[in-house]
């Protein structure tokens, strides 16, 4: 049984009237854990935890930040953590080994990147307009951020939702997702022993039922200068109407529905086993699932039959006790049954099965595939978070190019051809936060945070730029100065 108690000003503790919330396991639906669900005096408390560290923590050495992130990394490298992540994350949310690889191998690149940034922590100066004057210009840390993290790889996703806001000198308050508070908590055992102090890091846990409630208050604390949220839109339009009633910027990383260009030349056999691949990791639970796959005619019924048939390998169920399941239960099963029922809307719609049933047995959702997809079915239009693919056919590059635009979500996307100059071109004239040229959509650069830019995807990065301020400072000229008002 997993306990995950609250961590404020650097002490674990259980809630202050002894509330807690049960977590259950996808597939099993067993108890897995119990968590603490933070009141709202401890949601104060972790606020004035961060205020009161962030006095000193904004002015710490870039070299002593710079090694505490250093030494995370080397932790989360560690046989102890790589145990811990791995027991912890499987038993929370039902996750397959290979996601095991994003939240141990990600959460050492986002330590070892948030402490590389110490170096691009510089200001600049220039002369002042006022002769004999000199500006300086600093970049400076904005305070309290609140950051809302979620459960799909919740390891790295926490810390990476943290770590930026930190090395920049923020103090943080973190909220955990219900579904993988034990999994989220290992962040703050990791930073705390690489040396952190106190009350720069604090964690809190809220029931679902709470969470609404306890989350407003947290946003309209006048301490949180800032919130960062990744998770779904629905939830994340609801933040931002929060954020917006006192006018407090935030950083969203929302949904993806990422598009797999493949055109007449195309490496037909390898884009589809990088589609498979991009849509079924996790069960398609990844802001960066290969959903749509836009095929011209001349490639279409080639491409279709290698995606099934590499789907009808695949099994979804309890990997952990099944060995011929490689696939996960999906969230819950009330997000089973939403997928099927885009499904189903499709297929009345005109769409076609390739592969798959149109039926959920819990929160477990057998990988589909389906044909003759367009804009307009729901489908196509929203994010599934299951273990889906849709498939359109064009007759042109051009036609493929409007359809991977006719949509509300930016974040990456794919192209496959042999022809480099035709890849560019491609790559230049849909909009989207990146683009892999002849690879899978499921990718990232270290350095390179991937950004929405807009609509359901979301809006700004995990960067220096969005977690300080430029500050200015102007030494005004010692003599010459005048004061028509004052000068008599």
């Amino acid at each position: 049984m997993l306990k995950t108690p609250l961590f404020i000003a650097g002490v674990r503790r259980p809630a202050s009237d002894g509330q807690t919330f049960d977590v259950r396991n996808p597939f099993t639906q067993k108890v897995v854990g119990v968590a603490a669900s933070a009141s709202a005096e401890d949601c104060v408390a972790a606020v004035d935890a961060a205020a009161e560290a962030f006095k000193t923590w904004e002015h710490t050495p870039l070299s002593e930040k710079r090694r505490i992130f250093n030494r995370a990394a080397e932790l989360f490298s560690s046989d102890k953590y790589r145990e811990l992540i791995t027991r912890t994350v499987i038993t929370e949310t039902a996750a397959t080994k290979e996601m095991m690889f994003p939240n141990i191998h990600g959460s050492i690149i986002w330590a070892s990147e948030a402490a590389a940034l110490t170096s691009q922590l510089k200001g600049e100066t220039f002369p002042s307009q006022m002769p004999g004057g000199q500006c300086f210009v600093q970049r400076r840390a904005h305070g309290v951020v609140l950051c809302v993290s979620p459960w799909n790889a919740p390891v790295n996703l926490a810390l990476r939702s943290i770590a930026v806001a930190i090395i920049c000198g923020n103090t943080v308050v973190l909220k955990s997702s219900e579904a993988s508070p034990a999994s989220q908590e290992i962040v703050t055992q990791v930073l705390q022993e690489a040396g952190l102090p106190d009350g720069v890091l604090n964690y809190i846990n809220i029931s679902r039922a709470d969470s609404p409630v306890r989350t407003a208050e947290l946003i309209a604390h006048p301490l949180v200068r800032k919130i960062t949220f990744t998770g779904s839109s629905r939830v994340g339009k609801i933040i931002a109407g929060e954020a917006a009633k006192y006018l407090k910027p935030c950083v969203f990383e929302l949904g993806g529905k990422a598009p797999a260009i493949v055109l007449d030349d195309a490496d037909v056999e390898h884009a589809a086993r990088a589609i498979i691949f991009g849509a079924m990791l996790h069960s398609g639970q990844i802001c960066m699932s290969t959903e749509r796959v836009i095929a011209t005619r001349a490639v279409a019924e080639a491409l279709t039959a290698h995606i099934a048939a590499l789907v009808k390998q695949l099994k979804s169920g309890d990997p952990a006790h099944d060995a011929g399941a490689r696939l996960s239960a999906v969230f819950t099963e009330q997000s089973a049954a939403g997928i099927v029922a885009n499904l189903r809307d499709a297929v009345q719609e005109g769409a076609r099965v390739v592969a798959g049933d149109l039926q959920h047995a819990g929160a477990v959702v057998q990988p589909h595939v389906l044909a003759d997809v367009h804009p307009g079915m729901r489908a196509w239009d929203q994010e599934s978070f299951g273990p889906v693919v849709v498939v359109a056919t064009v007759e042109s590059a051009e036609e493929a190019i409007a359809m991977a635009n006719a949509t509300e979500y930016s974040f990456t996307s794919s192209v496959w051809t042999e022809n480099l100059y035709t890849a560019l071109d491609v790559a230049q004239r849909i909009r989207f936060a990146a683009v892999m040229i002849n690879g899978c959509t499921i990718h990232t650069e270290p350095g390179m945070d991937h950004a929405g830019l807009g609509g359901a995807t979301g809006y700004g990065r995990f960067d220096i730029e969005h977690f300080t301020d430029k500050r200015m400072i102007v030494v005004c000229p010692k003599e010459g100065r005048k004061y028509p008002l004052a000068d008599f």
